[in-house]
């Protein structure tokens, strides 16, 4: 029985040095996305889409 617990200290120290890891990097700043704001005028806007199936709902 003295194993489980031994396990289990073991598993919490180890998941609060992964939440803490975690914290740290979001606060440095690693998970910003600097890419995608660049690139997002090269993606086809939605807007588009539904605007050509006005079109073809009027010319019917």
């Amino acid at each position: 029985m003295s194993v489980i617990y031994l396990l289990i200290s073991i598993s919490i120290v180890i998941a609060i040095g992964f939440f803490i890891a975690f914290i740290l990097a979001v606060k440095t700043g690693q998970y910003d996305d600097d890419y995608t704001p660049s690139v997002r005028m090269l993606f086809d806007d939605e807007l588009l889409k539904s605007a050509n199936k006005a079109e073809k709902i009027d010319e019917k």
